[in-house]
């Protein structure tokens, strides 16, 4: 059986003074020929290699601690420890170590201590404690030089909080205070100064509770008031906690204890912002129990609040009473969030609170009141946004949509008169956390993510999306101010982020209520910043690559807005050219073929002349590879034979509710579903692997890409005109405005800062000759805005 007794975990202070652990193993004692004495051994008890091998020496100080425990220093900056499994064994090792040193086992430290720097972690209170010079005031001068002397060592700083705690001490000092203060006796009191200054860094939760009961706190400021660095010009902390400052009750208080609390918590907190001099880095960590003081305080005050069934009714009761003024129902929110900001994992009356100010401030234009009902729901979703999940989702059973709380956010976030709309800015960045589905969890019995985007998209999304769909009826804008196009920009960037991580819910929002066609509309804006987040939104549907999607876009011509957007711009160089060629750019790389496709049937002739890019003669030519293997079936079969696995749209892992959204019949989805029926896109072959990366083209396209060009020039393969069969949309009409024409895109516009594409200088594009299209677009449109 394994002896125990000896079993041992070796130690090493590092240099951040922390004790590391170099492994278990089994010590024992003996003499060492190399070491010349006897010594301390201790063998790995994994495979036998020795971790310690430590001769004691004659001079070394010993220290036996906490009965289990032998700490030491081997030599400068070097301390040892070795933490033993059993009493039984450190017994015998620290005999074997007093009989070397010929000291008495009964002893707990075999030297006197030089240096104390392992009490750090393992302090012996088992020694004589610190005797304390009598309280008077020939001897405070003393007393000081005593406590800043032992503040730097933990075993003293300890000893001397014992005997201070023990001996009453504290009140005996404020005595004297008052008797120094009466005597105008300034070095006592610079004295008194030091040594209060000293007791909060012993950092011990009795002496605190000392100092700061009812009949000590202000003797305590007082004593802090005579810091030696003002001289004869103290400060005056008792004259504004007694005269200046006020206890407003804006609801009244009955509960005597807890008012006694408050008074406490505001005194405390008083002393450590404006009282205490500014701690230094070493002083820093002495204050913690202070900080836990005040924070548990605050703790227990909200308990006693949350109890008080009678505070709580009438609170709620004015706030959402409409008889209330402005000025107290600010109040009675500030009151509110003071506490909840601070204690926000012991506030568990959130959410109702949270509604009860919404409603307050429904229909009213005081800004205070709600950009304090903001804060507050702002650190509940940032705490807990599982919680307020939950709650509106509860709510949504009881009540209305337009009183629902989230409702009641999209509201005040529409309606915001800022003109820089900072309070949208805010609500929407909370919006964005709650129906975000990185942070929703998902258990055995349920999952957040369906039950909650069911209940969003069922009672809010409309209420979202109602500006947005107001401001784009007839196909045109009918505002298109500054700050409504700020918040449409907004709204765009939600729902944006919706695609993104939404997947079928938004999508049956999305072709439902026809909403990319209405948000093309923005692509007119003269804004420049709300185009740009109209075309963002459809890019990162193309993104996708999800032929639901692209049969809707295909359906409903919906590349038009952003043609038309594109020859409108004309010969600018600028971020709207950048994002419409990119999105053109992915289409092209990413070989999206049912888009590719219908591109070139329907909007080739407008685009035909824009050469200096290759993005749209590039389109152009996978066009006709396409047609190609359509027109040659065994080629098209010796591709698939040669594709030896199947890609996946995405490698996006599709929940099982999706899934089983995809595997419907296209008759069985809701109304409006299937906008798209696969019989009206000609053009589209499942089969032909919509989605593929160009990288992963098969040899045989590769190979037949290679002949063409080789066997004739690309200008003769792309001005074959004939082979262009496809259908173009018959109410399709591009115009655009200025003096504009297909002649001016067929020349690089003017060189700007950042030339799309250009790796080169301004003025340089592609290879740096003057005037040579660019062979890329660099500049993607998510980065453009």
């Amino acid at each position: 059986m394994t002896d125990t007794r000896r079993r041992v975990k070796v130690y090493t202070l590092n240099e951040d003074r922390q004790w590391d652990d170099r492994g278990t193993g089994h010590v024992s004692s003996g003499y060492v020929e190399r070491l010349k004495g006897m010594s301390l051994l201790v063998r790995a008890e994994s495979d036998g290699s020795l971790l310690l091998e430590s001769k004691i020496n004659p001079n070394t100080a010993y220290q036996k601690q906490q009965d289990t425990l032998i700490v030491w220093s081997e030599a400068e900056n070097y301390d040892l420890a070795l933490s033993f499994q059993e009493k039984a064994g450190c017994d015998e090792i620290w005999e074997k170590i007093c009989q070397v040193q010929g000291k008495d086992p009964s002893v707990d430290i075999t030297q006197e201590l030089v240096d104390e720097s392992e009490e750090e972690r393992f302090d012996d209170m088992s020694s004589p404690g610190l005797e304390l010079p009598p309280c008077e005031l020939g001897r405070l001068e003393e007393l000081a030089e005593l406590v800043a002397s032992s503040l730097p060592s933990p075993l003293r700083r300890e000893k001397l909080a014992l005997a201070v705690e023990n001996e009453g001490y504290i009140r005996k000092l404020l005595e004297l205070f008052r008797q120094c203060e009466d005597l105008e006796n300034a070095d006592g009191l610079h004295h008194l100064y030091e040594i209060v200054k000293g007791i909060f860094l012993l950092n011990r939760t009795a002496l605190f509770e000392v100092m700061f009961s009812e009949e000590c706190i202000m003797d305590v400021i007082g004593c802090l008031e005579h810091d030696p660095v003002l001289g004869a010009a103290p400060r005056r902390h008792r004259d504004f906690l007694t005269k200046t400052a006020r206890f407003k009750e804006v609801i009244p208080i009955g509960d005597p204890e807890l008012r006694a609390k408050i008074h406490q918590t505001y005194r405390v907190q008083y002393i450590q912002d404006m009282v205490l001099p500014t701690p230094s880095v070493f002083e820093e960590n002495m204050l913690s129990t202070l900080h836990s003081f005040i924070f548990f305080n605050k703790v227990e005050i909200v308990g006693m609040l949350q109890d008080d069934e009678k505070f709580l009714t009438d609170l709620f009761a004015q706030l959402t009473d409409e008889a209330t003024d402005d000025d107290k129902r600010y109040e009675l929110v500030r009151q509110l969030t003071s506490a909840q900001t601070q204690l926000m994992p012991y506030s568990h009356y959130g959410p109702y609170q949270t509604r009860s100010h919404y409603q307050a401030g429904r229909g009213m234009d005081d800004v205070q009141v709600r950009g304090a009902a903001t804060d507050i729901f702002s650190y509940l979703v940032e705490y807990n946004p599982s919680m307020v999940r939950e709650f509106v989702m509860q709510e949504s059973q009881q009540n209305d949509d337009d009183i629902l709380l989230i409702n009641l956010i999209i509201e005040h976030m529409i309606c915001d008169t800022d003109p820089e709309l900072g309070g949208a800015v805010q609500l929407m960045g909370l919006l964005r956390t709650l129906v975000d589905p990185e942070n929703m969890l998902a258990t055995a019995n349920k999952t957040e993510k369906t039950e909650f985007l069911s209940f969003f998209y069922k009672h809010c999304m409309h209420i979202l999306s109602a500006p947005l769909l107001a401001n784009t009826t007839d196909d045109k804008l009918s505002k298109d101010d500054f700050q409504t196009s700020q918040l449409l920009a907004l709204i765009l960037e939600l729902l944006t982020f919706c695609v993104e991580h939404h997947t079928y819910h938004i999508k049956n929002y999305i072709i439902n209520k026809d909403v990319l066609r209405r948000v093309l509309v923005l692509t007119a804006s003269q804004h420049a910043f709300l185009a740009l987040c109209a075309l963002r939104f459809m890019r990162r549907i193309i993104g996708l690559k999800d032929e639901f999607y692209n049969r809707y876009i295909i359906r409903n011509f919906l590349f038009e807005p952003v043609v038309k957007a594109f020859l409108n711009n004309g010969a600018r160089y600028n971020l709207m050219n950048s994002a419409i060629i990119e999105m053109f750019e992915y289409v092209r790389v990413e070989d999206v073929k049912s888009l590719t496709a219908h591109i070139v049937e329907n909007y080739w002739k407008a685009l035909e002349d824009v050469n200096y890019v290759q993005t749209f003669k590039g389109l152009k030519l996978r066009y006709e590879q396409q047609r190609e293997r359509q027109d040659n079936p065994k080629l098209d079969s010796m591709r698939s034979i040669l594709r030896n696995h199947r890609f996946r749209r995405d490698a996006r892992t599709l929940d099982d509710d999706e899934e089983m959204w995809f595997n419907a019949d296209e008759d069985e989805l809701e109304d409006g579903e299937a906008v798209v029926p696969p019989s009206d896109n000609k053009t589209t072959k499942s089969s032909a692997g919509a989605g593929e990366n160009e990288d992963l083209m098969d040899p045989i396209s590769k190979f037949m890409e290679r002949k063409k060009l080789k066997d004739s020039d690309e200008k003769e393969v792309l001005g074959k005109s004939s082979s262009l069969s496809g259908r173009q949309s018959p109410s399709f009409k591009l115009s655009f405005s200025g003096s504009t024409t297909k002649t001016s895109l067929s020349s690089p516009p003017p060189s700007a800062s950042l030339h799309p594409g250009s790796p080169g200088s301004p003025g340089s594009p592609g290879s740096g000759a003057k005037g040579s299209p660019p062979t890329a677009v660099a500049t993607k449109v998510g980065s453009s805005t």
